[in-house]
């Protein structure tokens, strides 16, 4: 049968580790909803490390990016690409994370987010 929607391949390169210990680590699936994050070069993008709110026990329903003030339930494992739709993602839950590591404008949000105690920064 013919697959009239297409399949669409992008190769951006190596992904952003942002795990200071990667044996130590929990994470789980999440969806991400449509237009979240910040614009790089033209697409919506998560970037690794994000403080996202949502449902743990509801993980299919959409999670958005906290914001200042607001609780974050885990942090996004790698970047995700939310231009074209809700996106499947990588919550970290409980982990070490190597702050060095994640995008600048990403590690200024974790002073103004409350983070989950079960996530550790590594300075």
């Amino acid at each position: 049968m013919l697959n009239r929607t297409g399949v669409r391949k992008e190769t951006i390169g190596a992904g952003t580790q942002i795990l200071a210990d990667v044996n130590l680590q929990h994470s789980v699936g999440i969806v991400i909803k449509k237009g979240e994050g910040t614009d790089v070069n033209g697409r919506k993008i998560v970037k690794a490390g994000t403080p996202m709110k949502g449902s743990l026990q509801a993980r299919t329903t959409e999670f958005t990016v906290a914001a200042a003030s607001e609780t974050a339930v885990g942090v996004l494992l790698h970047d995700v690409d939310t231009t074209d739709g809700k996106a499947n993602g990588t919550l970290l839950d409980f982990g070490f994370v190597d702050v060095a590591k994640v995008d600048k404008t990403v590690a200024s949000t974790y002073t103004t987010v409350t983070m989950p105690s079960m996530i550790q920064l590594i300075k």
